[in-house]
């Protein structure tokens, strides 16, 4: 599939909430995609062609809707799924990582062993805005003796400037809005 066809088919399934969920911010939903199947394998593969290029030897999904497009990732390319979790779901030793959204302060939960896991691993999440989100999973990952392979996103927020945050590794976004 083309990368401009994928872009126009997410664009057009996106939902803009303005003030969601503060004044300011506009909320990009994208359950419309989830809801077309076709849409959603289509965004998925096309995800996971990126990140193949980079090798990677896992997929580490930001909580809540990464979750939804790693987990597809990780499924179709047949490698272990790691999940960056938002403090207090994880049991266990936990490595942590708080970071400033652009409206407020959140952190995420990574398990300290990651088994047999170990290398490098991508990070899926569906929207990259700030970048905070992004960088706390990567120092996350550093944190539990892992490398970043690359960063994927369905959507990117480009006036927030996020990419400028993401160094060491590719970064991949399906589309972008201004």
């Amino acid at each position: 599939m083309a990368n401009r066809e994928i872009e126009d088919r997410i664009r057009a399934a996106l939902r803009a909430f303005p003030d969601f969920p503060k004044p300011g911010v506009i909320f990009q939903d994208m359950t419309p995609i989830l809801a077309s199947a076709d849409l959603f394998a289509d965004v998925t593969t096309t995800l996971a062609a990126g990140v193949a290029t980079t090798n990677p030897d896992g997929i580490v999904a930001i909580e809540a809707r990464g979750f939804l497009f790693g987990a597809a990732v990780a499924q179709s390319m047949r490698l272990p799924l790691l999940l960056a979790r938002k403090p207090g779901k994880l049991p266990g030793a936990r490595a942590v990582a708080t970071y400033a959204l652009e409206y407020g302060e959140d952190a995420l939960e990574m398990h300290q062993s990651l088994g047999p896991v170990r290398g490098r691993l991508a990070i899926i999440d569906d929207v990259l805005a700030t970048g905070g989100t992004a960088t706390a999973a990567a120092r996350l990952v550093e944190e539990v003796g892992a490398q970043v392979a690359a960063w994927a996103f369905v959507l990117e927020i480009g006036a927030l400037g996020g990419r400028d945050r993401l160094t060491g590794a590719p970064v991949t976004a399906l589309t972008s809005l201004r």
